[in-house]
């Protein structure tokens, strides 16, 4: 009996990984295996010489150290920011709470060039902290300059990745059965200790994934180093844009992808050791976990959030909305009738509404498949906990954690011969859109899946369901919340995406975020306050795309 169930999860296991296996192996390992090849044999021939070039230059190490700690820095400070946001999104329930749950994703889909023009303006010598200071201090005032600083790098870095943890940690968090901690007190543990032995344990594996998912961002960090970081402080992705349009250095751009692979793989090995110990746990409705705050300390705890989320999160976006708003006369929607007349076609091939529409299209799209892939790897990996499903557990995060420019490359290189050849293709931006995606539908999925009782389903068996009915009756109302929130998260990042997009994009089919560039990219405050005003349209369609998510219900999906 025991060997035949063995053979049966093999089974389903095998055909599950199908799929995302396929994905993986066309659509990254052999694009990106393509471009290492070509860089380090360009005439057919290995020249290995370059390999020991790059490790032994001085100037490459300095790179790789300064890569790694300041990831350390942005995940640890992400981490320590986020989780008292996911407690209050996920635990208390106030005015406003889903219009936050929808604000706090939108900076994570922003171009960071668009973000980094904003955090120059708040950090820098007119800033409106210095404004203030100049108000109540006069001329004795100090004056705060933090550009081109680490704090500068941090504090971005935060910005961007916030959602993440209060997303992912918040999705698992609002399934906890509060009385497990109710009956922590009533036994006389304090809350610190209730958190550290109880919470904690059962919020390992969403935090680890959080964390994972945010050292690999940060890790390959490139437009936030790029403006704020200043010409002296640079990452290996900073140092592969560099060698590959500026140098024209294919084996050195080649060689440092090698060493963010090699990088991006060793810490996921990392991961999956902490991953490797799950909690079964006693999972409820989120509607039965959130209340009200009941003591003047949660109500401090929840106004102490807020004023943080207001000034880390909201003051980033208040400035994009201002200099949209600006001109030369005050504040008017000239900018927006710029953007939408017939002549702005001469700047970005198409009018503006067609940029919204191509983002629109193919960020649906790209969570389809995000979703369809992410959800078979997150199901192969709960059914079966062998070699083989962790395996492509694992190989799903590393295209967070490849340089954009070497995937955009890659594929023109890789997808040319037939049968994929692909280069002209309007497919080619929803599949790239689509591998960054696909890593958070099965971080998402995979800790709720992983926390299901096996009983429940051990026994819907016994009663006679069949595999199918236990799915659609035990886990889809368990997991469907988590699926709904991993396909909010997927369009917001598909919509979002510009490293790879703005190497793919055909000339007219621009997203919304290669027209916010091909805008910065031309002179004049003209042209600026378009591409504000285009950030500031991104801005709304993500808010528009995550509140949908969060009051979509299909049947009972999400309630049980």
């Amino acid at each position: 009996m025991n060997a035949a169930r063995t053979r049966s999860r093999r089974g389903t296991t095998a055909a599950l990984l199908t799929v995302p296996a396929a994905f993986l192996a066309v659509f990254f390992l052999y694009p990106v295996a393509t471009i290492v090849v070509t860089g380090l044999a360009p005439e057919g021939h290995p020249e290995l010489g370059v390999l020991g070039r790059v490790v032994t230059d001085p100037s490459v190490r300095e790179v790789a150290w300064f890569t790694l700690w300041q990831a350390l820095l942005s995940t640890a400070a992400t981490l320590a920011v986020g989780l008292p946001g996911a407690y209050v999104l996920s635990r208390i329930d106030f005015r406003g709470r889903r219009l936050l749950q929808a604000g706090v994703t939108i900076p994570f889909v922003l171009p960071t060039v668009v973000v980094g023009s904003a955090f120059l303006a708040l950090l820098g010598p007119r800033s409106p902290v210095n404004a203030a200071l100049s108000a109540l201090l006069g001329e004795a005032a100090p004056t705060l300059d933090l550009r081109r600083t680490v704090t500068a790098i941090l504090v971005a870095h935060v910005f961007f990745n916030y959602a993440v943890v209060v997303r992912t940690v918040g999705g698992l968090w609002s399934l906890i059965d509060p009385r497990v901690e109710d009956a922590a007190r009533v036994l006389g543990a304090s809350r610190w200790r209730t958190f550290r032995e109880v919470t904690l344990p059962l919020l390992r594996p969403a935090i680890a994934s959080a964390a994972a998912i945010v050292f690999l961002f940060t890790f390959t960090s490139f437009g936030v180093i790029l403006l704020l970081g200043g010409p002296g402080r640079a990452t290996i992705e900073v140092e592969i844009h560099r060698a590959t349009t500026q140098l024209l250095d294919l084996p050195l751009a080649s060689t440092l992808a090698l060493l963010q692979l090699v990088a991006v793989v060793a810490s996921l090995l990392v991961y999956g050791r902490l991953q490797r110990r799950t909690t079964t746990q006693p999972l409820v409705g989120s509607a039965t976990t959130l209340r009200a705050p009941r003591s003047r300390g949660e109500r401090w705890f929840l106004r102490a959030n807020l004023v943080l989320v207001a000034a880390l999160l909201l003051a980033p976006l208040l400035v994009l909305v201002e200099r949209s708003l600006s001109t030369g006369a005050g504040y008017a929607l000239t900018n927006y009738r710029n953007l939408f007349s017939a002549e702005r076609a001469t700047v970005l091939a198409v009018p503006a509404g067609e940029a919204v529409r191509n983002s629109l299209v193919f960020g649906v799209a790209a969570t389809a498949v995000a979703f369809v892939v992410g959800g078979l790897a997150a199901t192969a990996a709960t059914v079966s906990r062998g070699r083989a499903a962790d395996l492509v557990d694992r190989a799903l995060m590393v295209p967070l954690g490849t340089s954009a420019v070497t995937v955009g490359f890659g594929f023109l290189i890789a997808l040319r011969h037939p049968p994929l050849d692909l280069r002209g293709s309007v497919l080619l931006v929803p599949v790239a859109q689509a591998l960054i995606a696909t890593p958070f539908v099965v971080r998402t999925l995979l800790p709720v899946l992983r926390s299901i009782d096996e009983r429940l389903r051990e026994a819907a068996a016994v009663l006679g369901a069949t595999p199918a009915r236990i799915w659609r009756e035990v886990d889809l109302p368990i997991v469907g919340r988590a699926a709904l929130v991993a396909a909010g998260f997927s369009f917001a990042i598909a919509v979002g995406e510009f490293g790879a997009t703005v190497f793919l994009a055909r000339a007219n089919l621009p997203t919304m975020p290669t027209a916010i560039f091909r805008l910065l990219g031309r002179p004049g405050a003209a042209n600026f306050g378009e591409a504000m005003a285009m950030s500031t349209l991104l801005m709304l369609v993500t808010a528009a795309a995550i509140v949908a998510i969060d009051r979509l219900r299909i049947g009972q999906v999400g309630r049980f």
